[in-house]
C-alpha cells in the first residue's frame, strides 16, 4: 500500500511540474523560477522574504538569490525594504507576475480531472491529503508553512484577525496564505 500510494502522489506531482515547467517555458522560465513566483503567490508578509523562498523550495540561497534576480529582471516580482529591519528585503509578483501565476496555477488539465471527481470525494481527499502532509512534515523535520487560519498562533480580537506571535492584525486576504511561522 505505502508503495502504491507513493506511486501514485510521485507521478501526480511529476504531471503538475510538466506541466508548469512546459507554461514556463512558454514565458522564458526556469522551473525553479516558476517555483519561486508560485510561493511567492501563496505565501504572507512573514514569508516572503528571499531566505523564506530558499526554506520552502529547499534550495539555497545562492540558487535562489540568482532566481530572484531573473525574476525582477523580467519584472515578475518587485523587492521592498522593511521599514523595520533595513536588512530585511520583502518579495512581491508584480501585475506582470500575477498573471503569469493566474494563468498557469492550477494547470487547466489538472482542475478537468479534478471535475471528474464527485465534490464529497474532493472534500475527502483533500482533508486526507493535508493530513498525510501535516504527518510528513513532522516527520522529515520540515514544519511550518502551513496556512495561517489553521495555525496554533492564529486568533480572532474584538472581530479582528491576530497573530498570536508577532501580535500583529491579519487581514482577511493575509489568513488564507501560507506562513513558514506555522504551526
Amino acid at each position: 500500500m505505502t508503495n502504491d500510494l507513493f506511486t501514485i502522489l510521485e507521478r501526480v506531482s511529476n504531471l503538475l511540474r510538466g506541466e508548469a515547467r512546459r507554461v514556463g517555458q512558454a514565458f522564458g522560465l526556469a522551473p525553479v523560477q516558476h517555483d519561486a513566483l508560485y510561493y511567492l503567490s501563496i505565501c504572507n508578509q512573514y514569508s516572503d522574504t528571499p531566505l523564506a523562498v530558499a526554506e520552502f523550495l529547499g534550495l539555497t540561497k545562492g540558487t535562489v538569490s540568482q532566481t530572484l534576480k531573473v525574476l525582477e529582471n523580467k519584472d515578475l516580482i518587485s523587492k521592498t525594504t522593511d521599514s523595520d529591519d533595513r536588512r530585511i528585503v520583502h518579495l512581491a509578483l508584480t501585475a506582470q507576475g500575477k498573471r503569469y501565476i493566474n494563468q498557469s496555477i492550477p494547470p487547466e488539465s489538472f482542475t478537468q480531472a479534478l471535475e471528474t471527481i464527485p465534490a464529497a470525494h474532493q472534500q475527502a481527499l483533500l482533508e486526507q491529503l493535508k493530513a498525510l502532509l501535516l504527518a510528513y512534515q513532522y516527520r522529515s523535520g520540515r514544519e511550518g508553512f502551513g496556512v495561517c487560519k489553521q495555525c496554533k498562533h492564529y486568533g480572532q480580537h474584538n472581530g479582528e484577525f491576530i497573530c498570536g506571535l508577532t501580535k500583529d492584525r491579519l487581514s482577511i486576504d493575509n489568513i488564507e496564505l501560507i506562513c513558514r511561522e506555522y504551526q
